[in-house]
């Protein structure tokens, strides 16, 4: 599965929002989309599941432009992950988990014993089968998340494109999200995903898109990208990069900076 961006620009009544943006995705990847609000992150997202089609520019999917492809077609290459959110309805776990499905059935049918055990053996390999016959809203942010994140994976879609997947969500369950996020990648999942957390960008992606004024200010790895110096220019603040140590690896982390200029928090930059 791979997806190619080219030159992809979009306004909302003459007001541009992405400007040449251009990038591509391959098979296993993990990329983090960061910037500021109003960069184009969601406007972006939206392009690339064909809620929107670009004004200048296209999108391919596996070598096909993006809106040659039926909604049907696309549920079977593309899964979305939303924020977490409150569900209107008390669906169990499972259910909500067997929607997924529903892209892959016959209009008149519905999910099978065998869609049913692989759901279950899905929420097992996230940690939360004993989920599954409560209702959806009566669990955590977290294990909510998680179920989307099923859902998403009984689609059988193998480009993951996630918005902000730990928002809302509190330390522990946001840890938890990402370490599910970077097993998806290893086991060849694209995955791309929005964060307004550097540091998950640091620690849980292979890649790093910013974003600034609807264009690219920067793409590559975390350690080229998420500089002082870009950083800075991102967010209007000044940024240090420190490198720690947990567990016998090393990890890069930013902090904002006080003061002026010349002040301690000034230097570090990852290599």
């Amino acid at each position: 599965m791979a997806i190619e961006v080219k030159n992809l620009s979009f306004s909302y009544g003459g007001e541009p929002v992405l400007r040449n943006v251009s990038f591509s995705a391959q098979k296993g990847e993990r990329i983090a989309v960061l910037g500021p609000n109003g960069a184009g992150k969601s406007t972006l997202f939206r392009c690339l599941l064909g809620f929107l089609r670009p004004q200048a520019g296209q999108i391919l999917l596996d070598g096909q432009p993006l809106f040659r492809y039926s909604r049907r077609e696309l549920a079977a290459r593309i899964a979305y992950i939303p924020q977490s959110h409150s569900p209107a309805f008390n669906y169990t776990v499972l259910d909500s988990v067997l929607m997924g499905a529903t892209g892959r059935l016959g209009s008149f049918s519905s999910p099978g014993r065998a869609e049913t055990e692989r759901a279950l053996r899905i929420l097992e390999s996230l940690g939360i089968a004993h989920l599954a016959g409560r209702g959806c809203r009566k669990i955590s942010g977290g294990e909510r998340q998680l179920m989307l994140l099923a859902r998403a994976l009984v689609q059988d879609a193998e480009l993951l494109v996630m918005d902000e997947p730990t928002a809302s969500l509190d330390y522990g369950n946001s840890y938890r999200v990402m370490e599910r996020i970077e097993a998806l990648g290893e086991a060849g999942y694209t995955v791309i995903f929005s964060t307004h957390e550097p540091n998950q960008a640091f620690r849980y992606a292979g890649r790093v898109l910013a974003l600034r004024d609807g264009g690219i200010a920067a793409d590559g790895a975390p350690g080229g990208v998420l500089t002082p110096e870009v950083l800075s220019r991102l967010y209007g603040i000044r940024v240090a990069v420190r490198e720690v140590e947990a567990d016998g690896e090393r990890y890069y982390v930013c902090v904002p900076c006080r003061g002026g200029e010349g002040t301690e928090c000034s230097s570090g930059t990852p290599k």
